[in-house]
């Protein structure tokens, strides 16, 4: 079990969880994640590390309420102990590449900064552009201004910076004619595999970070698989960073909306046996 730190509001339904894990701090690396189980009835929810204070022994999450576990992960307060499994998954691929675009949606505005900061201290030049349906919905912004050469937001309503997702910042830097190596991209599934096509559309060699399900998060159980580049491949171990283009995205939607109804009956359902099953 872990202590609970701080739980901050970020934005409407997104929370910073930071935790008390000087074991995890010690060994964290880009691109890894934590399993974290809110309580002793709760399911193993897979979260991607967004930072961590190696000095302080601190761990930092940011995550969406998407769900029963995840609201029941919201109410808790610091102090409350919480069970915390990490580093998982393996680690980004940091090197210098030269102008690396990064790109952050939802949890992934918060979760991408380690993969651009260590991007930078590997000497590329970082471009950042992060996206939400409005600007109350952004966040993190300064963390990610800081260590960005060049640093833009996308709105879907245009009320702040340009009208449109991370993918048309993309494509609007290449047509102006700049050079981009090589793109990573953090956030929903959707956000995730347009982004990535809108880079293959330009000939540009793009990552993304999975989150499909997942149980055991070592291998055994095979829940997290998904195919890339025609394979078989389990995010938990092989994962979660894949070549964007080499994803079999129409498999792995269809995967995640297999258990739809099962998330919406958890919001209702109680344990039968305890009798207090509302009907």
């Amino acid at each position: 079990m872990h202590e609970i730190v701080a739980m901050r509001d970020v934005a409407p339904n997104v929370h910073e969880l930071v935790i008390d894990a000087p074991d995890v701090a010690a060994k964290a690396q880009p691109g890894q994640f934590a399993v974290v189980i809110p309580d002793e009835l709760g399911e193993r929810i897979p979260m991607s590390l967004a930072g961590w204070d190696r000095d302080e022994g601190t761990v930092s999450i940011f995550f969406l309420e998407a769900g029963v576990s995840t609201m029941k992960l919201a109410q808790h307060e610091a102090g409350d102990e919480i069970d915390f499994m990490a580093p998982l998954g393996t680690p980004a691929t940091i090197k210098q590449y030269g102008t690396v675009f990064v790109g952050g949606g939802c949890y992934g505005v918060g979760a991408i900064y380690p993969i651009l900061a260590a991007m930078k201290e590997a000497g590329n030049q970082v471009i950042t552009a992060i996206e939400a349906r409005s600007d109350f919905l952004l966040y993190n912004e300064s963390k990610l201004r800081e260590r960005s050469d060049m640093f833009f937001r996308a709105t879907s309503d245009g009320s702040i910076g340009s009208r449109g997702k991370v993918k048309d910042v993309l494509r609007s830097l290449v047509e102006q004619g700049e050079t981009i190596d090589r793109c990573y991209f953090m956030g929903c599934t959707f956000m995730m595999m347009v982004s990535s096509r809108a880079a293959g559309e330009h000939g540009i060699p793009s990552f993304v970070y999975l989150n499909p399900l997942m149980v055991d998060a070592t291998g055994m159980c095979g829940v997290c698989r998904v195919t890339v580049n025609g394979e078989t491949r389990f995010a938990c171990v092989d994962g979660p960073e894949f070549p964007g283009s080499q994803v079999d995205w129409e498999e792995l939607f269809h995967r995640k909306s297999q258990y739809a109804p099962y998330e919406r009956e958890a919001y209702r359902h109680t344990c039968r046996l305890r009798g207090d099953r509302d009907d």
